[in-house]
């Protein structure tokens, strides 16, 4: 998550059908994703899960009753996919924090997001005029409250995906 990193604008439009269904180690999780909420995020994360560059890598963070971090191909919270994307938090009109909502990661740079996710473990408000939310979970809550750090997500598929 370099701040020198350049600001990217996916080339995918969300048409706001979108799920993101994770496999990992524990179990799945099946997150609706906000496209017309936040369209810059879900087109990053689409294009980057159809890539396949979340297959393999860990949830490298976890705070009990806060959240659960994946997304960083270095493994340790400083990696990124080479570029940033600018914040929604701000222009997303759904950007709540509860229970099992999917958000983007950052630095201190509001525009510093690129890969890196989280899931909230429980409503997490504070973080709305911070973080932008992209996706609710619909099922795997589950799953979400099983992850630790070090556990894997071995794929991330897209159905609805506009071709």
């Amino acid at each position: 998550m370099g701040i020198f990193d350049p600001l990217y604008t996916p080339e995918y439009k969300p048409t706001g059908a979108e799920i993101a269904i994770f496999t990992t180690n524990k179990g799945t999780i099946r997150v609706q994703l906000a496209g017309k909420d936040a369209p810059i995020h879900v087109g990053n994360f689409v294009e980057l899960a159809q890539k396949g560059f979340y297959n393999g890598l860990t949830f490298h963070r976890y705070v009990p009753d806060f959240v659960i971090q994946g997304g960083d191909p270095k493994g340790n919270g400083t990696g990124g996919p080479g570029y940033r994307i600018k914040q929604e938090y701000t222009t997303n009109p759904n950007n709540t924090h509860e229970d099992g909502a999917l958000a983007m990661a950052r630095s201190q740079n509001p525009d510093s997001a690129g890969s890196q996710f989280y899931f909230c473990l429980g409503a997490q408000h504070f973080l709305d005029p911070s973080y932008t939310v992209f996706g609710q979970t619909l099922e795997g809550f589950e799953t979400i409250a099983a992850l630790r750090q070090g556990d894997v997500i071995e794929s991330i598929v897209i159905e609805n995906a506009a071709e």
